[in-house]
């Protein structure tokens, strides 16, 4: 009597054995709790050199899941795993809701200095926002720090007075003004 295999991995993959030399690299575990795209690019950059050994990146992707997220992949359908294609869609699927939101340049201009906050405090929050955008688009950064700032504000008057402007050039006149209104 055949038990048959309760693996959601097709025959294929369960049978594939890892390269010779193979040595497991080390992962950050998914638990289900956040972003699984992110999960999936620290795992292909870890795996880069297996890429192309399908089966292997199938059976070591499992390795990288713990608790409720472990408990998930068991309850994948036998043989229902063809590819780390199919593999990588129904995990992204299973936790898209921890998928991050993708946040784009002009969502910069609704970063507004308050009218109490310091220069420097500004500035500070401006760049964290900024460092949430993959891709940011520099020109429209730059005009979307200068317009958060009050018509009134001497940076302010001081930058609409400059010509092609970096952002690095807005952020280093913020400096100096920071540093003047802290002597003040």
């Amino acid at each position: 009597m055949t038990i048959m295999s309760r693996s959601p991995f097709t025959d294929e993959i369960e049978q594939a054995k890892p390269p010779r030399k193979f040595s497991m690299p080390h992962f950050t575990y998914f638990k289900g709790d956040r972003d699984p795209d992110r999960h999936l690019k620290h795992y292909r950059n870890t795996m880069v050199l297996y890429q192309k050994k399908d089966a292997l990146m199938c059976k070591i992707f499992n390795t990288t899941l713990q608790g409720e997220a472990q408990d998930w992949f068991h309850t994948l359908p036998p043989r229902s795993i063809r590819s780390f294609d199919d593999l990588s869609l129904v995990f992204t699927k299973e936790y898209s809701s921890y998928c991050s939101i993708k946040t784009k340049s002009d969502h910069l201009f609704n970063v507004k200095k308050n009218p109490k906050e310091s220069l420097r405090d500004y500035v500070k929050r401006f760049k964290a926002e900024k460092a949430n955008i993959v891709g940011c688009n520099e020109s429209l950064t730059s005009a979307a720090f200068q317009k958060g700032l009050q018509a009134n504000h001497p940076l302010f008057r001081e930058m609409i007075m400059k010509e092609d402007l970096t952002l690095a050039d807005s952020f280093a006149l913020a400096e100096k003004h920071a540093l003047w209104d802290e002597a003040r």
